[in-house]
């Protein structure tokens, strides 16, 4: 689903493995054959397979079974069983186990966002923010969209949004209504979207811009926005931000947005997952 580089999982081993399992090697059990299974204690939405199984793999074990990333996996249930030297086998297998742990944890709150707000309204989808841990941002996509959501922005390369930062830079929010129709002309294939409370969202409308991401605006407010916004430009696309999560996504997507942008999926806190290891 998500491209990520050989060097990047050798570098996932590397953490855990610098040099040498030293308990393996003063044992002198790493050439005994063995086989470990994955499982999980609680119900989730699996993440993270993807890059497990080709942790286990560079790492010389054969991977027996692997369910796939976004399977609803029950507790109790098995979900990848790995066969190799007990050297290997526990190379792995903390590395795979932490890589379930955090990013199963976030495709199952995810998949519990985007349930409710699918409930709520079947054409609103979840988006995660680009406020995610440093240095993880590959593995944490791969979660959000295992759990059926879709990334909002994975870069500043990626889309044009203007957020109130730029405006200050620019002269002020009259001056950039002011330019608009140039500054859609250098966006040429990208949208333009502007982050506005309720007062610039309704100036934004008219201006002609592509797309608004409301600035906190409470639920209660937000629904007879969204009515007069879409009269005054059906085509114009728009996303609520700004404290969405759980608890609040359902009445958020009923509202009639068309995105919910949120960072919640990303502090899911890790499942409880283990392995089983016996000797082949």
């Amino acid at each position: 689903m998500l491209r990520i580089s050989d060097a990047r999982v050798d570098g996932f081993v590397a953490e855990d493995v610098p040099y040498v399992d030293l308990t393996c090697a003063v044992l002198g059990i790493g050439e005994e054959p063995g086989e470990m299974e994955y499982y999980t204690r609680e119900d989730c939405v699996l993440a993270g397979a993807q890059v497990a199984r080709r942790v286990a793999e560079r790492l010389g074990c054969e991977v027996a079974s692997c369910a796939r990333d976004g399977e609803r996996i029950a507790a109790g249930e098995t979900f990848m069983v790995v066969r190799g030297r007990a050297l290997d086998l526990h190379a792995a297998w903390k590395v795979c186990l932490n890589l379930f742990d955090h990013l199963s944890a976030v495709a199952t709150k995810t998949r519990a966002m985007v349930d409710a707000a699918h409930e709520a309204n079947p054409r609103c989808e979840v988006l995660t923010t680009r406020k995610s841990m440093p240095g993880a941002k590959d593995l944490l996509t791969s979660a959000v969209m295992a759990g059926g959501a879709f990334p909002h922005r994975l870069g500043l390369s990626e889309t044009v949004l203007v957020f109130d930062h730029h405006l200050t830079f620019f002269g002020g929010f009259e001056a950039f209504v002011g330019q608009l129709p140039a500054i859609k002309g250098r966006c040429i294939e990208k949208k333009l979207f502007v982050e506005a409370d309720a007062e610039r969202a309704r100036v934004l409308a008219r201006a002609g811009v592509d797309g608004i991401q409301f600035d906190k605006v409470p639920v209660d407010e937000l629904a007879a926005l969204v009515k007069e916004l879409r009269e005054i430009d059906p085509r114009l696309t728009l996303i609520a931000a700004g404290g969405i999560n759980l608890q609040n996504a359902g009445a958020y997507a009923a509202c009639g947005v068309d995105g919910l942008a949120t960072t919640a999926p990303f502090a899911a806190k890790p499942l409880d997952m283990s392995v089983r290891m016996r000797r082949a």
